[in-house]
C-alpha cells in the first residue's frame, strides 16, 4: 500500500544560474521522495513575497541558511504526517505557521521549496505525470489533451539582465506560425543562431556575450536597433515576420523610471510620451505582447495602454500584480492589463499561484507562466504551464541549461501526450481549454 504521509523534510542550499545560493528541499514519504528548488529574480516587484536572505558577509549577504533552518527545524517538524495529496491544506498550514502577509518570517523561498516538492511527490506516488497532477489539482477534474505553451523567448537582453545600454529588459520572439511545440523550439533556435551570426558580423565578438536569460547582450543603445536586427534574423533564417513570428517585450519600466520620467533611448519621456512611444512601436512592428510598460504602481497608465491596443495585443502584468490575487483583482477591475505573468516565487506557494491563474482565466486575462532571471535546473514551471493549459511560457533563450532544461522537459511532455498535445496558434488559445 502506497504511503502518502510526509515522514521527513530536508533542505539544503544550491547555486542558481547566477552563482548565488538558493534553497532546495526534499520531501519524503517513507522511502519515496521528491525535491524542488526555488529561483530568484533581479528585476523584482516591491510587493513580492519576501525572499529570505541572511545578510552578513557570506555570499555578500545573499546566503539562505535562515530559510533552510526554517524548513529543517520548523516546517520539517510541523508537516510530518500530512498527506501529500492535500496540497491546499499543507500550503495553508505553512502560511499560517509563517503568520505574515508577505511570508517574511519563514521566507517565501522556504515555503515554496516545500510546496513544489510536495506536488511533485504526490504526482510521483499517484503514478501520473506532474502536469496531469497539476491539472487535476487546479481544475478538480481530469482530461486527456493538453495545451503546450507558446515559448516566448528572450533573445536580446537589456536592462537589469545585461551590461549594455538598452532600457528595455527583454526582446522576445514568439513562434506563432509553428504547428507543434517541437517545431516552435526548432524555429526559435534557428533564429537565435542566425542572430548570433548577424551580431558577430556587425558588432564584433563582444556582441554575442549572453545575459542572465541566455539572450545576447550586444552593446546597443536604441530599442529600434535591437528590434531591427531581430527582424533581420527572422527573415534571414527563412521565416515570415508577422506570420511565423511576432514580437514581444518585457519593458520592466520600473527599472528606468526616475522622478516622474522614463529614461529610454537616451531620452527622458513623460508617461504620456512613453505611451505614444509604445503605440509607435506597435504600429511599426508586429509587437503582440508588452510586459510591465509602466512603473509598477501606475495602474492608470496600464489601463490607458490596454484601452488603446486592439484585442490581438496583450499587456502583461508582472511587477504590478506579483501573482497576488488581491492585487490582480484590482488590475482586473481597473482593466490595467489583460494578461498575468505567473511567477510562483512571487507569491510563495503553488496553491496561491493556481488561484491567481484561475482568477485571471475567469476574468478574461491571458496567463504566461514565467521563470526568473536567477534560475535553477528545476523544470517545474514547464509542467505548470502544461498543467494549467496557459498556452504561454517565458523561460529565456534557447541557450543556457537552466533555460533549455524547461524546453527539453516540454519536448518530453509532447512525446508523452502524442496526438493529445495541442499547440496554440494564437495568444488567446487558452479559451478553448477553460
Amino acid at each position: 500500500m502506497t504511503d502518502f504521509k510526509i515522514s521527513k523534510i530536508k533542505s539544503r542550499w544550491i547555486l542558481d544560474s547566477r552563482g548565488i545560493p538558493t534553497i532546495e528541499s526534499d520531501v519524503f514519504a517513507g522511502k519515496a521522495y521528491s525535491r524542488a528548488a526555488v529561483p530568484s529574480g533581479a528585476s523584482t516587484g516591491v510587493l513580492e513575497a519576501l525572499e529570505l536572505r541572511d545578510g552578513g558577509k557570506a555570499f555578500m549577504g545573499k546566503h539562505v541558511l535562515k530559510a533552510i533552518a526554517n524548513v529543517n527545524n520548523i516546517l520539517g517538524k510541523k508537516l510530518v504526517g500530512f498527506d501529500v495529496r492535500e496540497q491546499e491544506i499543507i500550503d495553508a498550514e505553512m502560511i499560517s505557521i509563517d503568520g505574515t502577509e508577505n511570508k517574511s518570517n519563514l521566507g517565501a523561498n522556504a515555503i515554496l521549496s516545500v510546496s513544489l516538492a510536495i506536488a511533485r511527490l504526490a504526482s510521483q506516488l499517484s503514478e501520473i505525470p506532474l502536469f496531469n497532477y497539476i491539472y487535476n489539482l487546479a481544475y478538480k477534474k481530469s482530461r486527456d489533451d493538453y495545451l503546450l505553451p507558446l515559448p516566448c523567448c528572450n533573445i536580446i537582453n537589456g536592462g537589469e539582465h545585461a551590461g549594455n545600454n538598452l532600457s528595455i529588459q527583454e526582446f522576445m520572439v514568439l513562434p506563432v506560425g509553428a504547428k507543434t511545440f517541437s517545431q516552435a523550439i526548432q524555429n526559435v533556435a534557428e533564429v537565435y543562431q542566425t542572430l548570433k551570426k548577424l551580431l558577430l558580423k556587425k558588432y564584433g565578438p563582444s556582441a554575442i556575450n549572453v545575459g542572465d536569460e541566455g539572450g545576447f547582450a550586444p552593446n546597443l543603445n536604441l530599442t529600434s536597433e535591437a528590434v531591427e536586427i531581430i527582424i533581420k534574423a527572422i527573415e534571414t533564417a527563412g521565416f515570415l515576420l508577422g506570420t511565423d513570428f511576432v514580437l514581444g517585450m518585457d519593458a520592466a519600466a520600473s527599472e528606468f523610471f526616475e522622478e516622474d520620467f522614463y529614461n529610454i533611448d537616451g531620452r527622458k519621456l513623460s508617461e504620456e510620451e512613453l505611451l505614444e512611444y509604445y503605440m509607435d512601436l506597435i504600429h511599426e512592428y508586429p509587437f503582440k505582447s508588452i510586459e510591465d510598460p509602466f512603473n509598477e504602481k501606475d495602474f492608470r497608465n496600464f489601463s490607458n495602454l490596454t484601452a488603446k491596443v486592439d484585442e490581438s495585443i496583450q499587456i502583461v502584468d508582472d511587477d504590478i500584480t506579483v501573482t497576488n490575487i488581491n492585487i490582480l483583482e484590482k488590475a482586473i477591475k481597473e482593466k490595467a492589463g489583460n494578461a498575468l505573468l505567473l511567477k510562483v516565487n512571487q507569491i510563495g506557494s503553488l496553491t496561491e499561484a493556481i488561484k491567481a491563474a484561475r482568477m485571471a482565466f475567469d476574468n478574461g486575462f491571458n496567463v504566461m507562466v514565467s521563470h526568473r532571471s536567477g534560475e535553477t535546473e528545476d523544470t517545474f514551471i514547464a509542467d505548470l504551464a502544461v498543467g494549467l493549459c496557459t498556452g504561454q511560457l517565458k523561460t529565456g533563450a534557447t541557450c543556457r541549461s537552466e533555460r533549455t532544461g524547461k524546453f527539453n522537459q516540454l519536448l518530453r511532455i509532447e512525446e508523452i501526450l502524442g496526438e493529445n498535445a495541442k499547440y496554440p496558434l494564437k495568444l488567446n488559445s487558452w479559451k478553448d481549454f477553460h
